[in-house]
């Protein structure tokens, strides 16, 4: 897709998928203006990147609506000196649009092809404060443990206890809760103090199942 060609349905996604929809941080609305999300779908997929939806990638996974994917970063808050963990790496484009708003992202995933491939991709597009490991994300990053933020882009039945754990004090945590692909609530998790932390709903969405140890088992997906 020619460059100028891409800048036009880029900026109609910003202003009626996001801003028109109540995204308002402006930090949060530029970096969906520079990340080029045609360049994270497959290529057949590349004249359907900016539509408000969801769109399939490798290994069975999506690449979420635009809308979700810009209200669960708003809702990080995120600093320009955070250090952000991500669950789901996917295609890589959470870890792109973060990586325009802190300080380092750390993304977990636990497919090798995605994994491999969202690396890649990063790399070449010149993302160079993303780093990526090929693991089993509910169980975090600990040796890179406390983050600011936490992304989960795939839905569980709880919020893994290890995520919470790698909370720093302040920080938020971002997560689909519920059941396997449906009837899942967006959480905002806040560490308050050691012992305290403080929940938020923010709204009703539907993500691919988080696996893991603390997720859904692999029969369960």
């Amino acid at each position: 897709m020619p460059r100028i060609a891409q800048a036009v349905p880029r900026e109609q996604m910003v202003l009626h998928q996001l801003a028109e929809r109540g995204v308002c941080d402006a930090r949060v609305l530029q970096a969906f203006r520079e990340v080029p999300r045609h360049a994270f779908v497959p290529p057949e997929l590349a004249a359907q990147a900016y539509d408000d939806r969801a769109l399939a990638i490798e290994a069975g996974q999506t690449i979420s609506q635009p809308y979700i994917v810009a209200l669960m970063i708003e809702a990080l808050s995120l600093r320009s000196r955070d250090r952000v963990i991500e669950v789901g790496t996917g295609s890589g484009y959470a870890a792109a649009l973060c990586s325009l708003l802190c300080a380092e992202v750390y993304t977990v995933e636990r497919h090798a092809e995605l994994a491999d491939r969202a690396s890649a991709r990063l790399v070449e597009l010149g993302y160079a404060n993303v780093h990526v490991r090929i693991a089993d994300g509910t169980r975090g990053w600990p040796e890179e443990a406390p983050f600011n933020a936490i992304l989960v882009s795939a839905g569980g039945p709880r919020v893994p206890a290890a995520l919470e754990a790698q909370l720093e004090m302040g920080g938020r945590l971002v997560i689909p809760v519920g059941e396997r692909r449906a009837g899942q609530k967006l959480l905002r998790v806040t560490r308050r103090s050691a012992t305290r932390l403080e929940r938020e709903d923010l709204c009703e969405v539907a993500f691919v199942p988080l696996v893991g140890a603390e997720g859904w088992g692999e029969d369960q997906a």
